[in-house]
């Protein structure tokens, strides 16, 4: 797993081969970042990373120049290691938070800019994810909501959903605010 472009780009973050996290394909990132690249303006973007694993979109959006990047994630020993890759990086705009999601984001009181969810693929709950986020009002008018997921899981009838991108076994699914 390595950082694609930004700052610190070519570096490699290598968890353990304990992590039980699935962490985005450098492939998959690579593509959702250059569609990316087309839309928003990287710095001074407040982006909420759910899920986050093992980091690593995190670390990208701190690399290209976000201003803030908020990285939820409820295991231990994941978050742990987020938390040691961002001082080990110098990553100061990352705030790691060990918390389960939903809970979270029921108590979350600041707007972002972009929220990225990578659940894992077999989570019970992974089609109420949209929903959970844009019910919140956490998300800025023209924020983005991204969903990382399995191609069983189809969001095209959701009211918010605009864009779907495959890349290999990764999807994902785009949603904005309705007017």
């Amino acid at each position: 797993m390595r950082i694609i472009s930004g700052t610190h780009k070519g570096r490699r973050i290598n968890p353990d081969k304990s992590f039980k996290a699935r962490p985005t394909t450098d492939f998959a990132k690579e593509n959702l970042f250059n569609v990316l690249n087309n839309t928003i303006d990287f710095e001074d973007l407040n982006v909420l990373d759910l899920f986050g694993g093992t980091g690593s979109i995190s670390y990208e959006f701190a690399s290209r120049g976000a201003e803030l990047v908020v990285c939820v994630e409820l295991n231990f020993k994941h978050c742990a290691f987020i938390k040691k890759t961002i001082n080990e990086l110098g990553f100061e705009q990352i705030h790691a938070l060990r918390a389960d999601i939903f809970k979270y984001l029921k108590g979350c009181n600041k707007k972002f800019d972009l929220i990225f969810a990578d659940p894992p693929f077999n989570l019970d709950t992974i089609d109420t994810i949209p929903d959970a986020v844009l019910k919140q009002n956490i998300l800025n008018e023209d924020g983005i909501l991204i969903v990382e997921h399995s191609s069983r899981n189809d969001f095209s009838q959701h009211p918010s959903f605009y864009d779907m991108r495959s890349y290999g076994s990764v999807n994902f699914s785009f949603f904005k605010l309705k007017d």
